[in-house]
């Protein structure tokens, strides 16, 4: 059984939608970050980094939410969340899969801190170039790869619904609110909502 290790109101949201997109079988164990949960011996055997979200399936063990989702698209074709590794098509995928962790949450911070660091040393170079180059993509639509729904989808998603929905770190665009509303239209994000709202 693959175990989900969460906590209410965190970046485990993306693993949530994941799991529920998926269809596998799951057990979600609630991981209390207010008590030092993620600190526990045990838990540091899944995810020496002691964060939340992670998962142990069978002797596989791993953290961070881009990773978990590569995981089990990959591990679980039958889920259909990736284009198979011989599809010309992956190489956006994985683009777009790890963009929100190596440029969405960046420009987050970089944002929520106003910490000015100059586009030639920052990695994702600057929030208005993460945000903009997002929009054009997103303005394609439906979907980050076009029509069809895939992890990547479930990365991106999660950050502008973190960054634009949740916390108006930053502005809304058209794009942005049309592709929201159709995340949120998705079954498996409303109940990745509620489970995650506890």
């Amino acid at each position: 059984m693959i175990k989900l290790y969460w906590s209410r109101r965190s970046r485990s949201f993306t693993t949530l939608w994941l799991m529920e997109e998926s269809g596998l079988p799951y057990e979600r164990v609630l991981t209390d970050i207010s008590t030092g949960a993620q600190k526990a011996p045990d838990y540091l055997k899944v995810n020496p980094m002691g964060k939340v979200p992670a998962l142990a399936d069978g002797d596989a063990a791993l953290g961070e939410a881009a990773a978990i989702c590569a995981y089990i698209a990959d591990r679980y074709p039958e889920t259909k969340l990736a284009p198979d590794v011989t599809d010309p098509r992956r190489a956006r995928y994985l683009q777009w899969l790890f963009f929100s962790p190596g440029c969405i949450e960046p420009a987050i911070i970089q944002i929520f801190t106003k910490i000015e660091i100059p586009t030639s040393t920052a990695a994702w170079g600057s929030a208005t170039q993460v945000f903009d180059v997002l929009e054009a993509a997103l303005e394609k639509g439906p979907w980050i790869l076009g029509d069809e729904f895939s992890a990547a989808d479930i990365t991106i998603g999660s950050g502008i619904n973190f960054a634009v929905r949740r916390f108006k770190m930053v502005p809304s665009r058209p794009a942005f609110d049309a592709y929201l509303e159709r995340c949120m239209a998705r079954p498996a994000f409303q109940r990745a909502e509620t489970i995650a709202a506890g």
